[in-house]
């Protein structure tokens, strides 16, 4: 995969914490940002499926139930 370089400024607090972790635990700070930012896409395009199945038809939970065959268990 192509990497490219990625500027930004961020709060120095934010940034000390950042390397502190890092450094605790054995990992690259440029790997940890890229993880969280993955992190955050996948979040995001969650709340957009949360937002196309609400809108979904609900069924009755006695139906589903019922539909699994299940009527005798529960």
């Amino acid at each position: 995969m192509a990497q490219m370089q990625l500027a930004t400024r961020i709060d120095s607090r934010v940034k000390k914490t950042i390397e502190k972790i890092c450094e605790m635990r054995g990992l690259k700070i440029g790997r940890f940002v890229e993880d969280a930012l993955i992190d955050k896409i996948e979040e995001l395009a969650d709340i957009e499926d949360i937002k196309k199945i609400r809108r979904e038809p609900t069924r009755p939970l006695a139906d589903v139930i019922r539909d699994l065959g299940l009527d005798d268990t529960v």
